[in-house]
């Protein structure tokens, strides 16, 4: 509990005061202090490319990013995130008007949402959602509006009829996450088609967090929201190195959008970090110009893998909700007699020597997520082939 002032006002800036240490810290202490095998948060337990790693090296002994990178990101990388969303989208960007990185995907949405937001606007996001969005939302003061995923055949699916009522006459912009953290959705075409139509009609900005672009399988198709009619101008996209190349600790992320908007989130990223991970900039350059064999590589790799923990988790008795994209799976305890996602996950390092991450922490409205569970499948085999086996045996 924070230490009271004199005057009895909290250390902690009241915005600030619902959050507290996240999910990911406990639960990785957990980890630790149980020997388990940690399945909650989403980093591989393997590097990426070896030569992208050296890349990296190579930046550091020529001297390149050792000092203050510009402002907006080395000219370099702009050019290839630009290069990258014209050759696999056809969208068109100027890397020096309308292209800014930043320090992951997480500065991004920091930075986007103080740049746009005012005190009182309204923010439209798909819960259960990342929980640095509510804390972002709750910095830049506006107020969050969950509009719910709901399980349905098998998957998460988004009420469109629900997020139409959802957008009022405060509602400032939609927050949309595809493919989707932590149910695995990935929007259909006819759905961003509706989200396109919505923004227009009503005149909204759009942030959409597409960090798992290259992670998605079987018949989805990741569709960027920027393509369709009208969303150009108003769409603040959100990329990211980590998700992609397996270099999570790296912190490389990007904002493509049309000028103004680019502006205006690099006058707030300036003051966060101003810049950040110059030698890596250089090096998520040349990853980004990787042939589209190591897409397919890594896409298969997780597939395989999403394939291998689903199998397991079923087989335990978890209903599984095999996900379209994403490296992670989200699960329901109910079948195992549970209902009660967090003292599910705080008793199950003991109970099977496996750490997951209990959904409701990604909800406003807690009763919803309360018996999903969610589990990361971006570690090696072997890992992911003994986490099945102890959690069959429990």
């Amino acid at each position: 509990m924070a230490r009271m002032t004199s005057s009895s006002r909290p250390l902690l800036n009241r915005r600030l005061a619902e959050f507290g240490t996240t999910i990911f810290a406990e639960m990785s202490a957990l980890a630790l202090s149980t020997g388990s095998i940690n399945l909650g948060q989403g980093f591989p337990d393997t590097d990426g490319p070896e030569e992208i790693r050296e890349a990296a090296v190579r930046a550091l002994r020529d001297g390149r990013g050792n000092q203050y990178p510009p402002g907006p990101g080395v000219p370099e990388l702009r050019t290839a995130i630009a290069a990258h969303q014209e050759r696999r989208y056809g969208l068109a960007y100027d890397p020096d008007t309308e292209v800014l990185v930043t320090a992951g995907a997480t500065e991004a949405i920091a930075a986007t949402l103080l740049a746009l937001l005012e005190p009182g606007d309204e923010v439209i996001a798909l819960e259960p959602y990342y929980d640095s969005y509510a804390a972002c939302i709750a910095m830049a003061g506006g107020t969050r509006v969950p509009v719910t995923l709901r399980p349905h055949e098998g998957s998460f699916r988004l009420d469109l009829d629900e997020l139409r009522a959802a957008v009022t006459d405060r509602t400032r912009l939609l927050l949309i996450n595809t493919p989707h953290n932590p149910t695995g959705t990935v929007l259909t075409r006819a759905e961003l088609a509706a989200i396109a139509e919505l923004a227009v009609e009503r005149d909204l900005l759009v942030v959409t967090d597409e960090v798992y672009e290259h992670l998605v399988f079987d018949d989805a198709e990741h569709l960027p929201l920027a393509t369709f009619p009208g969303m150009r101008e108003r769409t603040v996209t959100i990329g990211s190195a980590g998700k992609s190349f397996s270099f999570t600790g790296w912190k490389v992320g990007w904002v493509t959008s049309a000028p103004g908007l680019v502006t205006a989130v690099r006058s707030a990223k300036q003051y966060l970090t101003y810049v950040s991970s110059g030698p890596f900039q250089y090096a998520v350059a040349e990853a980004l110009t990787l042939p589209d064999r190591y897409f397919t590589a890594i896409r298969e790799d997780m597939l395989a893998k999403r394939d291998l923990l689903a199998t397991g988790l079923a087989e335990a008795g978890f209903e599984v909700f095999r996900p379209a994209g994403t490296y992670f799976i989200t699960t329901d305890i109910r079948p195992l007699g549970e209902s009660d996602g967090f003292a599910f996950c705080r008793a199950l390092p003991e109970r099977a020597g496996v750490v997951a991450i209990p959904n409701a922490v990604f909800y406003d409205h807690r009763e919803a997520g309360a018996p999903f569970v969610r589990f990361a499948f971006c570690k090696r085999t072997e890992v992911l082939e003994e986490a099945a086996k102890r959690l069959r045996a429990m």
